[in-house]
C-alpha cells in the first residue's frame, strides 16, 4: 500500500455521546474526507466502539474509489447498504471471481438499498460525485477476520488493482 494511502485515515472519529444526529454537517464531513481520501471513501462511524454488537455507519464514496472483492464468513455477517445520495453499482461474484450478480441501487430510485447475506463475494463502486451509503453489520469488529478478501481480485493500492477495477468498471456497465 502506498504511503498516501497508509497516511490517510480510513475511518473518521466515532460519535462519543448517547445520541448523534445525523445531518447536514455530518454528512459534509465525511463527504469532504472522501474527496481528500487517496482511496477516494472513508467511513464515518456511528457506533460508539469496535466492539459494539452492531455497526451502523456512513461510507461516503467518489467515483474511482476500488472496494476490493470481499466476503463476511469469520464470523458469519450479512450486510446492509442503503443509498442516501448518490448511486451504487453492487456486484456479486462466484467463487472463482465471475461477476454472478449487478445491481443498481440510487437514492430515491426503485431499488435503493441492498442486502447481502454472509458468506457472499461482494464488492460497489460510486456512479455519482458525492455518494452516501448507509451500511449496517453486526460487530464486533476485528481488523484481522473481518473481511475476507477475494484471492482472485488485486489488493487495493496496488498497480493490478487499477486494471482490475477498470475492467470490473467496463464489465459491469449497464
Amino acid at each position: 500500500m502506498s504511503g498516501g494511502l497508509r497516511d490517510f485515515p480510513l475511518a473518521l472519529a466515532a460519535p462519543d455521546g448517547a445520541v448523534e444526529t445525523i445531518g447536514t454537517d455530518l454528512v459534509e464531513l465525511a463527504l469532504d474526507a472522501s474527496r481528500r481520501s487517496p482511496r477516494g471513501r472513508i467511513i464515518q462511524p456511528l457506533h460508539r466502539t469496535q466492539d459494539d454488537a452492531l455497526h451502523r455507519m456512513l461510507n461516503a464514496v467518489q467515483p474511482g474509489s476500488y472496494v476490493r472483492p470481499h466476503r463476511h464468513v469469520d464470523p458469519p455477517k450479512a450486510e446492509s447498504f442503503v443509498v442516501l445520495r448518490g448511486a451504487i453499482r453492487f456486484v456479486t461474484f462466484s467463487g472463482d471471481g465471475q461477476v454472478d450478480r449487478c445491481l443498481t441501487a440510487r437514492a430515491g430510485g426503485e431499488v435503493f438499498g441492498i442486502d447481502v447475506v454472509p458468506g457472499v463475494y461482494h464488492c460497489f463502486y460510486a456512479l455519482e460525485p458525492d455518494t452516501l451509503v448507509f451500511e449496517v453489520k453486526p460487530g464486533p469488529y476485528t481488523r484481522a477476520t473481518d473481511k475476507d478478501f477475494a484471492l482472485w481480485a488485486p489488493a487495493e493500492g496496488t498497480d493490478a488493482a487499477h486494471g482490475y477495477f477498470d475492467a470490473l468498471v467496463r464489465q459491469t456497465m449497464e
